[in-house]
């Protein structure tokens, strides 16, 4: 009789420490879905998300280091505390994107997300899922302090550099016929090429989002007082991910409600 009260207290105490394991297990997983992204990324147990990797303060990989950090890269490890249950980097892998890159690995699977300075527009809606704006920025200009130009108008005539893809070229076509002005552009890769243009004088200027020329800013060029073109930026999910497109959006309006996106922003130098 011993033994069998002892077998069977054995058993209720197994039990007991399975059961707590398996809370503890549920407690790391994350939100409840049925979704099937939604569990492929939990199972998987790590959020795949393109980000930029030459965007200070946004998204940039330090040369020695190897790791990338930034505004962006915080808002992904949010995404995957929320999805994941975990708040650790193993939880996330990043891929570098660029502009011209991002929404291609989004449509074949191979990211989750997009968070790389995504300025949401119409045209981009009907390609892919965007979340509430999480940051708005304005178009401006990065020139060389010795080449006279003090504004927008002095670049009549003038090349201006910008990265393949983004939305800069049309705002700066739509602000030129505003101001009667005729500018040419030369479109490469990605901002990195567009300074190295702009010192090498093949541009004449280099237009992106403010907050961006602000991570190229050197003690030889100077950004222009003009600013136009509003920016908002968005997470981007597959056009098909409805699932995910709602929990990436609820994340970024409770850290927008809840003050954490005003402590992130402050964090990296923007606000």
């Amino acid at each position: 009789m011993k033994r069998i009260l002892s077998s069977v207290l054995v058993g209720v105490l197994s039990l007991g420490l399975l059961a707590g394991c398996g809370g503890s297990q549920s407690a790391s997983v994350g939100i409840k879905s049925d979704d099937p992204v939604i569990k492929k990324i939990q199972a998987r147990g790590v959020l795949n998300a393109g980000v930029k990797v030459d965007v200070p303060k946004f998204g940039f990989r330090d040369i020695k280091t190897e790791k990338i950090d930034g505004f962006e890269v915080d808002l992904v490890r949010a995404l995957a505390k929320e999805i994941l249950g975990k708040n650790d980097d193993k939880a996330i892998h990043l891929e570098g994107v660029t502009s011209k890159t991002r929404g291609a690995l989004l449509d074949d699977g191979s990211i989750d997300i997009v968070a790389a300075t995504f300025t949401i527009n119409d045209q981009r809606k009907t390609q892919w899922n965007f979340s509430d704006p999480y940051y708005v920025d304005n178009i401006t200009f990065l020139v060389r302090k010795d080449s006279g130009f003090k504004s927008m108008k002095d670049l009549n005539g003038k090349k201006i550099g910008v990265s393949q893809t983004t939305t800069t070229r049309k705002a700066i076509e739509t602000e030129a016929l505003k101001q009667n002005i005729a500018v040419d552009f030369l479109e490469l890769p990605g901002f990195p090429e567009v300074k190295a243009a702009l010192d090498a004088k093949r541009v004449d200027a280099f237009s992106v989002d403010g907050s961006i020329l602000l991570g190229y800013l050197d003690n030889n060029t100077m950004l222009l007082p003009d600013k136009f073109g509003p920016q908002e930026y968005g997470i981007a999910t597959n056009l098909h991910n409805t699932a995910l497109a709602k929990v990436v959006n609820d994340v970024i309006n409770r850290m927008l409600k809840n003050g954490e996106m005003d402590t992130l922003l402050k964090k990296w130098g923007l606000k």
